[in-house]
């Protein structure tokens, strides 16, 4: 029987065997107070109504991007990293003791890794601000066209810092609007672009990249303004001069564009695997997933349901 301070909702068959079994184990056979015992079936209710409401109705076919989406949206729901960690805890426990008792086939919680304790997801901006952000380099000066570029392209396409810095002029496929990315662990992916990007990044290839390098050579896509390489340095102090003139200093970070660019593409109704697979996000027990989506897919998605596409 579950916990009297807990009510039980309308679950499948399978799913409640499968929680008053564990719930029963952890009262019977682990001795644990009745405090304890309740945490784990309020932990384990919420996760199991999920799976319900999303389609599946026998606790075997729960697959590790499951556990991943849910806990994504819980994340989004103002969680913090240490109650996540704890949710994940709760559910290794759970499917490891189905996978001992021969209920499961596979352990899909085995090699997901607990979010970071004590940190809080990054604020996000709205689409109102992030159009502020990216529309607040005005004229036709060489560095402002450079700055429209790479506002246009960090929130059209959601690349990290350290792929803005070193994306080569051979990454950008413009007539076909999308740009090949080197990512964490040299893994190379594919990313749509906005039409308002491959706009920005025209021009700037066009009217501004040429007055930058002058005599000096160089392969790399962003310039400073003596022709060479931008720095990490170089770039954030481009996109916090920006966030001031668009009223958006106070603690603007530049992972806010990665973010918001996710976090818009999610609330649109996009799927949660396709914003993965465009942020590079391919964690051991999803790539396969992923490397099925095909390029074709990702850009419909991503014209679909960015506000700037």
């Amino acid at each position: 029987m579950p916990p009297k301070t807990v009510t039980t909702p309308a679950l499948p068959p399978d799913l409640e065997r499968a929680y008053e079994d564990f719930l029963g184990y952890l009262r019977y056979e682990r001795r644990l107070s009745d405090h304890s015992v309740d945490a784990y079936a309020s932990d384990l209710l919420r996760y199991l109504a999920w799976l319900s409401q999303h389609g599946r109705r026998a606790i075997d076919g729960v697959t590790p991007l499951d556990i991943e989406t849910f806990l994504n949206a819980e994340g989004q729901r103002g969680l913090t990293g240490r109650t996540l960690a704890r949710r994940l805890s709760c559910y290794r426990s759970f499917h490891g003791y189905l996978l001992r008792r021969k209920k499961i086939e596979a352990d899909p919680s085995a090699e997901l890794e607990a979010a970071k304790t004590g940190k809080r997801l990054p604020r996000v901006l709205s689409i109102q601000e992030a159009t502020r952000l990216v529309e607040s380099p005005r004229g036709g000066e060489a560095l402002t066209l450079r700055d429209r570029a790479i506002l246009e392209l960090m929130y059209g396409s959601g690349l990290r810092v350290s792929e803005v810095l070193g994306l080569p002029l051979e990454g950008l496929r413009l007539s076909e609007k999308y740009v090949r990315v080197l990512g964490k662990g040299k893994r190379e992916r594919v990313v749509p672009l906005t039409g308002t990007s491959v706009k920005a990044l025209r021009t700037y290839l066009r009217d501004a990249r040429p007055a930058l390098t002058g005599t000096r050579a160089s392969d790399t896509v962003f310039l400073n303004r003596r022709g060479g390489k931008l720095s990490r340095m170089g770039l954030w102090g481009i996109l916090s001069r920006h966030a001031r003139a668009a009223g958006l200093e106070r603690g603007f970070h530049p992972h806010m564009l990665r973010h918001s660019f996710a976090t818009h593409l999610l609330e649109g109704g996009a799927d949660l695997r396709v914003i993965q697979e465009l942020l590079g996000h391919a964690s051991v027990t999803t790539t396969q997933i992923y490397t099925q989506v095909d390029r074709g897919f990702l850009q419909e998605v991503h014209r679909r349901f960015h506000p700037r596409a």
